[in-house]
């Protein structure tokens, strides 16, 4: 059985950072694309970034290029997402979701993953 859990939320500053994590069991994922998606309160899931299990190819949303990074222990099966100069627009739950990985193209839609986890809150204070 898959799952997906994640770890790593809480409550920080605006200007502070977290680092998530999310420790996948039950397949071997090395085919998989892993990536985080949040949620604010009233509005829809949003795509976060994602990275190829295997090669590490990494891909982002705009507007989180820079300040995100995610990243991947093998050793572990473990996907990371470090967040830095977080804003209160942070604000929202995390999940971390994998699913098989073609190419690049597609990884923003959440159609593409199979397996989700049940989430992590993170909450930015101003």
């Amino acid at each position: 059985q898959v799952q997906l859990v994640e770890s790593g939320g809480g409550l920080v500053q605006a200007g502070g950072s977290l680092r998530l994590s999310c420790a996948a069991s039950g397949r071997t994922f090395s085919d998989y694309a892993m990536s985080w998606f949040r949620q604010a309160p009233g509005k829809e899931r949003e795509f976060v970034a994602a990275i190829a299990w295997s090669g590490g190819r990494t891909h982002y949303t705009d507007s989180m290029k820079g300040r995100f990074t995610i990243s991947t222990d093998n050793a572990k099966n473990t996907v990371y997402l470090e967040m830095n100069s977080l804003k209160p627009e942070d604000t929202a739950v995390y999940y971390c979701a994998a699913g098989n990985y073609y190419s690049n193209v597609g990884l923003d839609k959440r159609g593409t993953y199979i397996y989700w986890g049940q989430g992590t809150q993170v909450t930015v204070s101003s």
